[in-house]
């Protein structure tokens, strides 16, 4: 039985794999969703039309490609195991979309267990805001092996517009993470710079239009724009606890493979300050309002 007629289970449903659904249901694909909190699927589910699984082992029988989107390596884990997980209800011939920022070293642990069901997973983390996985243009970081990859692009293009293919299993995960490295030095230093501008006399919303007309114009900058001017506001695109995690699993990457990261380590010292603050449930931006709490503490 071909992918398109099994379907698509959809396991973990966070800011982006949920418009994933809708893009899979508008092209015409029967999607099978669950999450941890039977809540959120049964509201994906009355807006979409997609089935309702009750466990990660029947959403992965229902489908010919499960797809996999959790917050971090304890919820993956956790979801590949036991008599409900998802490895028990692997078809043979499925193909696992891991998504999940995670560990490589996670990845490569699940990727034997998954052949054992004589199934496929390929690392597939995705690089992106939630408007671009809205309008189906996400960037996905794949690792493992090719063929397998080229055989479930028709669902994959109709999630992303750019499809990078870097080797082995694990090394779409390692990308992953070079990436928020370079995006999250990037969050810590647009607060740095925007409450510098601040406290140097320069109206908010004119110095980050002057960033967004600059050299620094980057896709982040642009699309952050209304969380750093106007905070109070603000959507949340990655909590700053979720920020935290993913600098633990770049450094640890760093670590192992002999990489000095500088810059990892400042980033790291300002966030922890914050999470110390109770800011850890609010959007990244928000290390822009603690910069500003700061100042006027030291000037008070």
């Amino acid at each position: 039985m071909s992918d398109a007629l099994l379907g698509v289970a959809v396991v973990g449903l966070g800011r982006l794999s949920r418009p994933m659904v809708v893009r899979l249901r508008r092209a015409g694909y029967g999607v099978t969703v669950t999450n941890r909190t039977k809540e959120r699927a049964l509201d994906v589910a009355a807006e979409t039309g997609a089935q309702v699984a009750d466990s990660p082992r029947e959403a992965a029988s229902s489908a010919g490609i499960v797809l996999v989107s959790l917050t971090d390596d304890t919820a993956v884990r956790e979801v590949y195991h036991g008599p409900d997980g998802l490895l028990a209800g692997l078809r043979p011939g499925t193909t696992v979309l891991e998504t999940s920022t995670i560990s490589p070293r996670t990845v490569k642990s699940l990727v034997p267990l998954v052949r054992e069901r004589d199934a496929v997973l390929l690392d597939t983390p995705v690089s992106g805001s939630v408007e671009l996985a809205e309008r189906g243009e996400l960037t996905v970081l794949a690792g493992g092996p090719e063929e397998s990859l080229n055989q479930v692009r028709p669902v994959i293009d109709i999630l992303a517009t750019r499809v990078l293919h870097f080797g082995g299993s694990g090394m779409g995960s390692v990308m992953k993470l070079a990436i928020n490295s370079l995006l999250l030095s990037l969050g810590t230093a647009l607060a740095e710079s925007l409450v510098l501008a601040e406290r140097a006399g320069i109206e908010r919303s004119d110095a980050y239009d002057a960033f967004t007309q600059s050299a620094a114009a980057a896709p982040f900058v642009l699309y952050n724009r209304e969380n750093f001017v106007r905070p109070r506001e603000a959507v949340t695109h990655m909590t700053l606890t979720l920020v935290a995690k993913d600098l633990s699993l770049i450094d640890a990457l760093a670590s192992s493979v002999g990489a000095p990261m500088a810059q990892l380590a400042a980033s790291r010292g300002l966030i922890d300050q914050a999470l110390a603050a109770g800011l850890g449930d609010q959007d990244g931006s928000v290390l822009a309002e603690f910069l500003r709490h700061t100042a006027a503490a030291q000037a008070g």
